[in-house]
């Protein structure tokens, strides 16, 4: 398998995996959800406000992830992973894994502070996130489950506790998603 950075001419690929794999394990709406939305980030989205990364195997793009900025009332530099798609057939074989940890050590050598998700906290774990309390950092919009507010930080280690709001990129400014 190999690891590279995302290619907008990856476009068409990506946003059909993303929409089979949460078609697959969400129901159709939610697969053309998800497909939206990362059509969206790739279009929307200034290309220094995003990063995406694929794991490609046998000439075939079996996982994505994109991380996007996420502005905080701080100085911090911070991205939030959102989405994650690995082919249904693939998953379970650490791909994910990979690919995260691969896009975190991107991060942390471009002097990103800390990256954020929202999603499950026991897989999210594995790579090294921990549940974080908006009374440290508040999220962008509403969350429907608290509990998959997950952070961690690239630098030094500590998540300061901010005073106001976060704001994500216009894709995921979106309450569904939240």
């Amino acid at each position: 398998m190999k690891i590279s950075t995302f290619s907008e001419n990856q476009s068409p690929d990506v946003i059909n995996l993303f929409t089979k794999v949460f078609s697959d394990s969400e129901g159709q709406g939610e697969g053309e959800s998800i497909g939206s939305l990362v059509s969206d980030l790739i279009i929307t989205t200034d290309e220094r406000d995003i990063l995406g990364f694929v794991a490609v195997l046998e000439e075939e793009i079996v996982g994505c992830i994109f991380f996007s900025r996420l502005t905080l009332p701080s100085e911090k530099i911070a991205f939030i992973l959102s989405p994650v798609a690995i082919a249904t057939e693939q998953q379970g074989k650490g791909i994910g894994q990979q690919l995260i940890r691969y896009g975190i050590e991107y991060l942390r050598l471009k002097d990103v502070d800390l990256v954020f998700t929202y999603g499950d906290p026991t897989f999210y774990s594995k790579v090294g996130f921990q549940q974080i309390s908006e009374d440290i950092v508040k999220a962008p919009l509403k969350l429907t489950q608290p509990e998959g507010w997950l952070a961690q930080s690239l630098q030094s280690g500590v998540i300061d506790v901010m005073e106001g709001s976060s704001e994500c990129v216009k894709a995921l400014n979106k309450q569904e998603y939240w």
